[in-house]
């Protein structure tokens, strides 16, 4: 049974709502918590949580309700099995009804169960580009997630997928900002002390993060704070 009013106007003021808080909510973590704010007050569930799909298609934490959420995640990451991993594979929604009686993952619904947990719904978080996390559901009740929650988690998901993809969008643009005024600024000490023009300057810098294996922007970093790099780059000599 749903918290909200799933009539076609109470769904449309709720998520008008969250469409105002997503808009207003920040970077990508005040958007994650935001949304897990709103799967509790939406939606019949005792735990919510977010998982975002980071390079390497690792799985990054931001958002829980509770640790036990950040538990059941961990033990999926950790045992490649669970209803967030075949919802992340097959970009699809993934309902347990009971942890007591579902078979499909005995390991990790004996250890979900003992963590007090019922029943489970998963949703990919999903834009044209691809998946960019979970939004997981959780009940200490069985069965506790009808046709009506699942229709409101899709609908919440793609809120959140695009809410989500944009902070990151805005996040990597202000990283590159920053990582630029950062190489530009090594490059301007280089130029100084070694009477290089701009282009050598970058080379060297360039060179340096690849012979070190270090990011450019954190070489640039290294040189800004100690004004000079921990070996003079054979590049100059």
């Amino acid at each position: 049974m749903t918290m909200i009013d799933v009539t076609e106007d109470g769904v449309a003021e709720q998520f008008s709502r969250l469409a105002l808080a997503l808009h207003g909510s920040g970077g990508t973590e005040e958007t994650v918590d935001a949304v897990v704010q709103f799967a509790l007050q939406a939606l019949d569930c005792s735990h919510a949580g977010v998982a975002l799909i980071v390079a390497g298609r690792r799985l990054q934490i931001p958002a829980v309700t509770d640790p036990v959420v950040a538990e059941i995640y961990a033990l999926q990451v950790r045992g490649g099995e669970g209803p967030l991993t075949e919802s992340m594979r097959e970009h699809s929604i993934v309902r347990v009804r009971d942890t007591t009686t579902d078979d499909r993952w005995p390991n990790w619904a004996g250890k979900v169960r003992e963590l007090g947990v019922r029943s489970v719904l998963d949703v990919p978080l999903s834009t044209a580009a691809g998946t960019v996390g979970m939004l997981g559901l959780y009940s200490i009740h069985q069965d506790a997630f009808g046709p009506d929650d699942e229709a409101i988690a899709h609908i919440l998901a793609r809120h959140a997928s695009v809410a989500v993809a944009s902070a990151q969008r805005e996040e990597n643009l202000t990283r590159a900002v920053d990582a630029r005024k950062l190489v530009g600024q090594a490059m301007g000490i280089l130029m100084e002390r070694y009477n290089l023009d701009d282009e050598r300057a970058f080379e060297v810098l360039k060179r340096y993060s690849q012979d070190t294996n270090t990011k450019l922007r954190d070489v640039a970093i290294q040189l800004i704070e100690s004004r000079k790099l921990p070996n003079r780059p054979r590049h100059l000599t």
